[in-house]
């Protein structure tokens, strides 16, 4: 029985064996054909036969092309073209060597924006390569061109005046404001016309290269323009400019900061905030009733995080407000959402700047205020009241250079910067303690968790070796702040989160 069981199993296992034949017809016809592609490919005649290439392609699958929706930032797989220079043996044996460039560091300018400053100035606002501003001498030359039936207008140039105004704080770009500036005035007649600025290296980057480029800046349409505009009375008595916004920001301190300066500076004065991917939904929503009654304007820069400048390139931000809002305001004020204006008693802010009218801009004082020390008093219950209601303690350490911040009269400003504008006709005010300050609470606008984590219940303290004092010059002001939010948009903010 076992005897006959094995002989089956053997039969029937050569028989297997013996039906695949047609499988060993096909392994041994493989293994021909992958050695005579062998010989191909090492034997020189063959290999320069044209129809090689068709019967390797049958044995190793094609490779497949990038597609143009693969990537956007895809690199090209072929290179651009560029005449290369060879190195060569001069005279006398000296072996001269070449140099091939290729590309471009950064570009030579990018504009953010462009205004008039009058019937025959203009200013053009943007980025540009930080080395090439620093180390070499670039140059910028205006023309305006009126338009014309036969679009053969007549057309002044002028050389263009170039302003750095960030201190050297930039990066990969630094910011520069070209004034452009005219004899005359130019696009007054009713034609409409353009402003283009003819942007040159000058040589700088390459000696043998001066790289020009040429843009238009300003596109007006016929009688677009209203030359009263530059001498009438300005739509707003205040106007601030923001840095931008970026970051986790938190939602009730926005409100807080927002409802504090309304009420501070008054009916006659708007609020300028630059979003470089701070305003997420719940800060929107605070803001959203504040845009509605026509007291904030909110401009989206996230596109500027492209470009590599200093502080997500907040002097660019500061000199496009100066430029677009400088008619329609009378004074315009530069601080930050952490910092907030407080004037003496018995001033107010109509009296403060009649008072300081005859000079174009000043600076105000710092008080630096912990973000994380309250009252023990306010212990367990402090989750329920507004950042500079809890917050304090003010910082005493002497010796310290600190900011300030400040307001100048725009029509008398060609740049601006964070701290003050060094690009001013006219004097600067820089004495003014006693009648304005700013009380500064850094590191709360992003902070979205309950600050207050120390608690004392002392005048005085020091704490990580720095001396504080107790202030409560805004805390007094809490309670006219939250009655003014209720009477000027009601209950909706009530419910906001940190």
């Amino acid at each position: 029985m076992a005897k006959e069981k094995e002989t089956k199993e053997k039969g029937l296992f050569v028989g297997l064996a013996w039906s695949c034949g047609d499988m060993k017809l096909l392994l041994t016809f493989l293994f021909f054909l992958c050695s005579l592609a062998t010989i191909i490919q090492f034997h020189p005649y063959l290999t320069s036969v044209p129809h090689t290439t068709t019967l390797l392609s049958c044995l190793v699958p094609p490779t497949p092309e990038p597609t143009a929706n693969s990537s956007s930032t895809s690199v090209a797989t072929t290179p651009t073209p560029h005449p290369m220079k060879r190195d060569q043996m001069g005279p006398d044996s000296v072996f001269k060597r070449s140099f091939n460039p290729v590309g471009s560091a950064a570009y030579l300018f990018i504009q953010m924006s462009a205004y008039r400053g009058g019937t025959n100035t203009f200013a053009v606002i943007g980025l540009a390569s930080k080395p090439l501003h620093v180390f070499a001498k670039p140059q910028f030359k205006c023309e305006w061109i009126d338009n014309t039936d036969n679009g053969n207008g007549s057309s002044v140039s002028v050389d263009g005046y170039k302003i750095l105004p960030d201190w050297g704080y930039g990066r990969v770009y630094t910011v520069v404001v070209v004034n452009c500036t005219f004899d005359k005035p130019v696009g007054l007649n009713g034609l409409g016309g353009k402003l283009v600025v003819h942007a040159s290296t000058n040589g700088g980057g390459d000696r043998d290269v001066d790289s020009v480029e040429s843009f238009v800046a300003i596109e007006e349409e016929p009688s677009s323009v209203n030359g009263s505009v530059f001498t009438a009375p300005p739509d707003y008595d205040y106007l601030y400019c923001g840095s931008p916004l970026y970051g986790n920001l938190s939602p009730q301190r926005i409100r807080e900061w927002i409802v504090y300066h309304v009420k501070l500076f008054g009916r006659r004065a708007h609020f300028v905030i630059y979003d470089a991917g701070g305003i997420h939904a719940a800060v929107m929503d605070v803001l959203r009733p504040w845009i509605e009654i026509g007291a904030v304007t909110l401009h989206d820069i996230r596109d500027q995080e492209r470009f590599d400048g200093y502080y997500h390139n907040q002097f660019l931000v500061v000199n496009d407000c100066l430029h677009r809002y400088r008619f329609n305001t009378k004074w315009m004020f530069f601080f930050d959402v952490d910092e907030f204006v407080y004037l003496e008693p018995g001033l107010t802010i109509d009296s403060l700047l009649k008072e300081l009218e005859g000079y174009t801009q000043f600076t105000i004082e710092q008080m630096p205020m912990s973000n994380k020390i309250c009252l023990a008093d306010d212990k367990g219950k402090s989750w329920r009241m507004w950042g500079f209601e809890k917050l304090v303690y003010r910082d005493v350490k002497r010796g310290i250079r600190r900011d300030r911040k400040y307001a100048i009269q725009p029509r008398y400003a060609f740049a601006t910067g964070v701290h003050m504008s060094q690009n001013i006709a006219g004097k600067s005010l820089h004495k003014t303690e006693g009648r304005i300050k700013y009380f500064h609470y850094h590191g709360t606008i992003a902070n979205r968790r309950e600050p207050c984590s120390e608690f004392s219940n002392t005048t005085e303290l020091r704490f990580d070796r720095t001396p504080y004092m107790l202030d409560e010059t805004l805390r007094r002001l809490a309670g006219s702040i939250k009655r003014f939010e209720l009477k000027t948009i009601g209950d909706r903010l009530v419910h906001t989160r940190q």
